[in-house]
């Protein structure tokens, strides 16, 4: 009697074993793939499931997304230059079928992907437009693997490149080269502002040339700041118009001296170099002056000194 009575508990035992191996439990993230005998039979939905044993088998796939990290690796840009660059993948399984079905350890397969496509990639472009366009790269090889991917029921969500490192030599030749970038916007932006400037106060000299009294204005205002300065500085203001009487009346009677000295020497003898000399007189001098009109003339004009209506007895 004992002895049916332990073979009948050991019965009771793997049956229940058996009933609790069945069922299984699966999370809201997770999907599961049974096999019945080897063949695809169903996707298990979450919550309670059940797996006849010894006759179906399953396998558990997440759903969530999951990140790969790319381990760092060399690459030759199409300048040849030597990288050393690594990533990060973030991708989901879209069919937890396929993902079982299709391939074999596919976060393995994912990763292993990536590294090949993030060298070909790299290699396909110059330094320059690795380091300023890096999105646009990561954009990339997003696509090309999320293409090859694609049958096996895993969506590609994004790929960033994390890190991109030089050799020390390079290092500084991108240093200087950025150092000589900045010099030239620096020169090109003092130069367009010179060049601003210029025209600016050209196109104010040109304004108050049309306006009378303008210069006259500006002469004043000039004065005034350089004599609110610190300074022993002592500035005397003379019109234009003063400096150009006195150059005419220079250059009139320079013409006169000329001509008086030829005459005298064409007669030969001391009377007619006197009376070249005596032939400025008066008169002569207020011709050698220019015409002014009475508002015209300048405001700051020098006097005259008269000469004596009568000569000197003695000066000839």
């Amino acid at each position: 009697m004992p002895f049916f009575f332990m073979i009948a508990l050991a019965i009771a035992f793997l049956g229940v074993s058996t009933v609790a191996s069945a069922i299984k439990v699966v999370n809201e993230y997770e999907r599961g793939v049974k096999f019945t005998f080897g063949k695809f039979t169903e996707v298990m939905p979450p919550g309670l499931g059940v797996v006849v044993p010894f006759v179906q088998t399953w396998e558990r796939v997440d759903m969530r997304v999951k990140a790969v990290d790319v381990p760092q690796q060399e690459s030759i840009t199409r300048d040849n230059v030597t990288v050393s660059i690594n990533a990060v993948i973030y991708y989901k399984v879209r069919s937890a079928e396929r993902a079982v079905i299709e391939v074999e350890r596919y976060q393995y397969a994912v990763q292993q992907l990536a590294q090949t496509t993030m060298r070909n990639v790299v290699g396909e472009v110059d330094l320059d437009a690795l380091l300023g366009e890096r999105e646009k790269i990561s954009q990339q090889i997003r696509q090309i693997i999320d293409e090859a991917t694609d049958p096996w029921g895993i969506e590609v969500q994004s790929v960033e490149l994390k890190d991109i490192i030089l050799a020390d030599d390079m290092q500084r030749v991108i240093a200087r080269q950025a150092e000589a970038e900045r010099e030239r916007r620096a020169v090109t932006i003092q130069a367009q502002g010179e060049l601003e400037a210029a025209e600016n106060m050209a196109e104010a000299a040109r304004r108050m040339s049309g306006v009378d009294g303008a210069l006259h204005l500006r002469t004043l205002q000039t004065l005034r700041g350089i004599s609110s300065d610190d300074t022993n500085l002592v500035a005397l203001p003379i019109p234009m118009e003063a400096l150009r009487t006195l150059e005419g009346v220079g250059d009139n009677l320079g013409e006169r001296l000329e001509s008086s000295d030829g005459r005298g020497r064409a007669t030969g003898d001391d009377e007619g170099t006197a009376g070249g000399a005596d032939a400025l007189e008066e008169n002569d001098v207020d011709d050698a002056l220019p015409d002014h009109s009475p508002g015209d003339a300048p405001e700051f004009a020098p006097s005259r000194r008269e000469e004596p209506s009568e000569r000197d007895p003695s000066a000839t």
